[in-house]
């Protein structure tokens, strides 16, 4: 009797675990805080900005100030010489006038760099060969917008953005020995004297 059930119990997981359950396989949110709930929101609001004529009071207003807006990166003027020059054939009178007034003034030229995401993974697939390390097929679907501001004593001088308004990813990682494949990270380092 007790055989005849662990034998029923053991079919039931097999039929299981390889009927490609995606429901048992994880999935991640990737989200980084901001203001905005789409790709679309950000363009919008980073469109409001007009070079010469936007102050940092307005960026407030906005959503694009460091201090009260997650994740909106301060750049120093030595970072924004490294992104505009990074090699000896751009010449700073290659750059934009605006980029050129400021990175003469200094210490009084900034950058705020700002980078919100919604991104989703998940696995899908057989939950067996994914348990198991054999194969893992993963999809990743969401947005990435990407902006870089230029400030001059507080007034923005030059904008650019860019960014993925659609992320559409597909991973699908096979590993013939499984769970052996990574073995240098389960067991340890052998040392030798």
């Amino acid at each position: 009797m007790i055989k005849t059930v662990f034998s029923a119990l053991s079919i039931l997981i097999l039929v299981v675990m390889g009927s490609g359950c995606a429901g048992m396989l994880p999935s991640v949110k990737q989200t980084t805080k901001s203001p905005w709930k789409t790709f679309e929101d950000a363009k919008r609001a980073f469109d409001r900005i007009v070079p010469q004529h936007t102050t940092r009071d307005d960026l407030k207003r906005l959503g694009f100030d460091p201090f009260e807006v997650p994740n909106v990166k301060l750049i120093t003027y030595l970072e924004l010489i490294e992104r505009f020059l990074p090699n000896q054939s751009i010449r700073v009178e290659d750059l934009d006038p605006g980029v050129q007034a400021c990175l003469k003034t200094r210490e009084h030229c900034q950058g705020f760099e700002i980078t919100p995401r919604l991104l989703h993974s998940k696995r899908y697939g057989n939950v067996f060969l994914d348990l198991f390390n054999f194969r893992r097929k993963k999809i990743t679907t969401g947005w990435k917008f990407e902006a870089l501001l230029v400030l001059k004593n507080g007034l923005v001088v030059h904008k650019i953005w860019g960014g993925e308004p659609n992320v559409s990813e597909f991973e699908d990682k096979k590993n013939p020995l499984g769970p052996l494949q990574n073995i240098d990270n389960i067991l340890p380092p052998i040392k030798i004297f």
